[in-house]
């Protein structure tokens, strides 16, 4: 999350969600589900829509969140909260894309979940991060990635939801710092 805006307006200032790790990582999500489908998926599947368009409202929603937050904390925290919901409903696709098909699913330890998370720690990562295994790669290891990938982006949008909460707790909403930047206003009138 970006540093609190010092500024006396009660307008703050619009997020640059393109910062946020939330969003950087649930872009990656939506790349890797796009070619995902693409490769291995029956075309004519309609869960290709659906697990395309969680991954799209999953990253969309965190932008679209992030710059509604110049007038309104309540639609911040409730598009967040539909990114992550979104993202959650792309993670059971891939649980279910895996159990239908009787294919592993990796433990959250593994040496495979360990290494995608080593790997999503590093600087810049991107989906350029990930391409080489969505080319080398038999299905099950892109849908464990994915996992792996979500289970993350849903970590960070809990501790950002959780974030904005308590920013609205100390700094109120939109009302409030109106009414508190009109009384200033008066006091300094008068």
């Amino acid at each position: 999350m970006p540093p609190e805006d010092p500024s006396p307006g009660f307008l703050p200032k619009s997020g640059n969600y393109q910062e946020f790790l939330s969003y950087r990582k649930a872009e990656i999500i939506y790349d890797l589900t796009f070619r995902f489908c693409e490769r291995h998926r029956k075309k004519g599947d309609r869960t290709i829509d659906q697990m395309v368009q969680a991954a799209r409202s999953g990253k969309q929603n965190i932008a679209e969140g992030s710059k509604a937050a110049v007038t309104s904390t309540e639609t911040e925290i409730k598009l967040t909260n539909v990114a992550r919901a979104s993202l959650e409903e792309l993670l059971i696709d891939y649980q279910d894309y895996l159990r239908v098909r009787d294919l592993p699913l990796w433990q959250k330890d593994s040496k495979e979940a360990l290494y995608v998370r080593k790997l999503g720690k590093l600087p810049g990562e991107n989906f350029e991060t990930y391409r080489s295994f969505l080319d080398t790669r038999p299905a099950e290891t892109i849908a464990n990635i994915a996992l792996c990938l979500i289970h993350q982006a849903n970590y960070l949008l809990d501790q950002q939801i959780r974030r904005l909460e308590k920013d609205f707790v100390k700094r109120g909403g939109l009302r409030e710092r109106m009414t508190q930047a009109r009384l200033q206003h008066r006091k300094t009138q008068s």
